[in-house]
């Protein structure tokens, strides 16, 4: 059979891997809890990162923002993985769910998409957590920068091929360290609340369309990944059971960590027009003194630590399972003899967040999201397909409300997406469409030889 096309439609490709064999047969699997922190700390790690949302779509409609943009971006995409979780809990996830749905070439862009995101990722954190590292030491050369890039990247990536359980404990120790000087905060200000934190709801003087499209688009990016942790279902005890408990979970749990501390500290500050990138320490510091000050910028630091762990974690799956399917070297596909992760993958992935990190890569994020809404495009329309192809998959948790809520999934995110790229930044709307192109070129190169048994 030539496997270059699904054996007997599209719907049954990518239910299982090409050789039946995973990185979870033999290692041990993350309980409830572990991974409630894992998915907590990709989706979310903290509050860091939305305070430019405040001056440029103004304190109340940032705050709006974080109680609507949820029902319609990552609650849906929450449903459809909860879904799709219980119904094939695959190594791949989302990329497995798409090929299944729409065949191999769809299948392919999710995953390319998705793991050429990472790059951009993985380099960034560890240059975000050097940086604020340098807060304590302003001395750092340029070189002494980059060496504790690296070496947070290798400290990571030995985490991550000890498995899912190791990550899982790293990343609970880590959100606790965040967690605590974020609630402090919160507690303290409530003696110093003299203002109405929605005032003004929008920056006077600036373009409606450029107010709601910038603070859109950081949203989406705040908000976005609920799907990805799907890529390690297969290391994760009964899944079709933890998925949609630890989504259960970490949705309002994330809602939570970027609504109260941003109303806490407007409500007590006032100074809205003073917020940008890595304001919350400042923040403490006005708040609750030099300790608390210190604590947050600590705070800030370490979630850059807990996002890379869990974005090696879930980005490495996926030139695994594109490896055993046939379109990556079966290399790929080689497990550690005791730990039993697929450690080639995730080291040839740390070696590219090396390299990436000699530069900041913030302005790449704007093409990040272009490549994040993509896969989280196929993977909402993959849950409307596979309803169709395959009605007979056992599905544990199904979208609630019927067919009615079956298309409020789908059609919110599309929706979102499609406002969140034509409000786009000028670098974004250049690079974000080549970033998306070099997909089709890539499954030319790698689409795949293997022959699959019948």
């Amino acid at each position: 059979m030539d496997s270059t096309a699904p054996a007997e439609g599209p719907g049954s490709a990518a239910i299982a891997p090409a050789s039946g064999k995973t990185a979870a047969n033999v290692a041990r699997k993350a309980g409830l809890i572990s991974f409630v922190f894992v998915m907590y700390s990709y989706t979310t790690g903290g509050p860091f990162g939305l305070e430019d949302q405040v001056t440029t779509s103004g304190p109340g409609m940032t705050l709006l923002y974080h109680l609507l943009l949820p029902l319609f971006w990552c609650i849906p995409i929450s449903l459809v993985s909860a879904e799709l979780t219980t119904a094939m809990p695959v190594e791949g996830g989302f990329y497995r769910w798409t090929r299944a749905a729409f065949g191999d070439f769809w299948g392919f862009l999710a995953g390319w998409w998705n793991w050429s995101a990472s790059f951009l990722l993985g380099g960034a954190y560890a240059v975000l957590f050097t940086d604020y590292v340098a807060f304590y030491f302003p001395r750092l050369t340029v070189g002494e920068h980059y060496l504790i890039a690296v070496t947070t990247i290798a400290a990571i990536t030995y985490v991550n091929v000890r498995g899912i359980g190791a990550v899982g404990r790293v990343a609970t120790v880590l959100e606790i360290l965040i967690l605590v000087p974020v609630a402090a905060m919160c507690v303290l200000s409530v003696r110093m609340w003299h203002h109405n934190p929605f005032v003004p709801l929008m920056p006077p003087h600036k373009p409606t369309f450029e107010v709601f499209g910038v603070g859109l688009a950081l949203g989406l990016w705040l908000y976005a990944g609920y799907e990805q942790l799907s890529t390690v279902a297969e290391e994760v005890e009964n899944p079709q059971r933890s998925y949609p408990s630890a989504l259960a979970v970490v949705v309002p749990l994330s809602i939570a960590t970027y609504f109260l501390p941003t109303a806490c500290a407007l409500a007590a500050l006032g100074n809205w027009e003073s917020w940008h990138t890595g304001y919350f320490p400042r923040a403490a510091l006005l708040i609750g003194g030099t300790w608390l000050g210190v604590a947050m910028t600590g705070a800030a630091a370490i979630t850059n630590i807990s996002l890379l762990n869990s974005t090696v974690l879930t980005s490495t799956r996926m030139p695994f399972a594109m490896a055993e399917d046939g379109y990556l070297s079966p290399f790929l596909t080689r497990v550690h003899p005791k730990f039993a992760t697929p450690w080639l993958a995730i080291l040839l992935s740390a070696v590219i967040y090396c390299a990436l990190a000699w530069h900041s890569l913030t302005q790449l994020i704007s093409v990040y999201i272009w490549l994040r809404i993509a896969t989280s495009v196929l993977t909402v329309l993959s849950a409307w397909k596979l309803r169709h192809v395959r009605p007979e998959l056992p599905r544990a948790f199904r979208i609630p409300w019927g067919n009615a809520g079956l298309a409020y999934a789908v059609i919110a995110p599309l929706l979102m997406s499609f406002v969140a790229m034509i409000a786009s930044d000028k670098f974004g709307l250049r690079w974000g469409p080549v970033a998306l192109l070099a997909g089709p070129m890539a499954y030319l190169v790698f689409r795949r030889r293997t022959v699959e048994p019948s």
